[in-house]
């Protein structure tokens, strides 16, 4: 299955709750900071949510 890194662009602030929430699941902190998560369903859903505050690079 494929992962994805997902690494924060921008700031939360002036975001939602729900955006900010999402950011924490993802395990993003810090603007600069990567993650690698599985390629699912769950993960594109959260993706969407803070699409404006983050890149996403499929990764092998």
């Amino acid at each position: 299955m494929a992962s994805l890194r997902i690494t924060q662009v921008r700031s939360p602030i002036g975001g939602t709750h729900n955006q900010r929430a999402t950011l924490k699941t993802l395990g993003l902190r810090k603007i600069n900071a990567s993650t690698v998560r599985e390629d699912t369903q769950q993960i594109r859903g959260m993706i969407r949510t803070v699409a404006h505050l983050v890149t996403v690079e499929e990764v092998n």
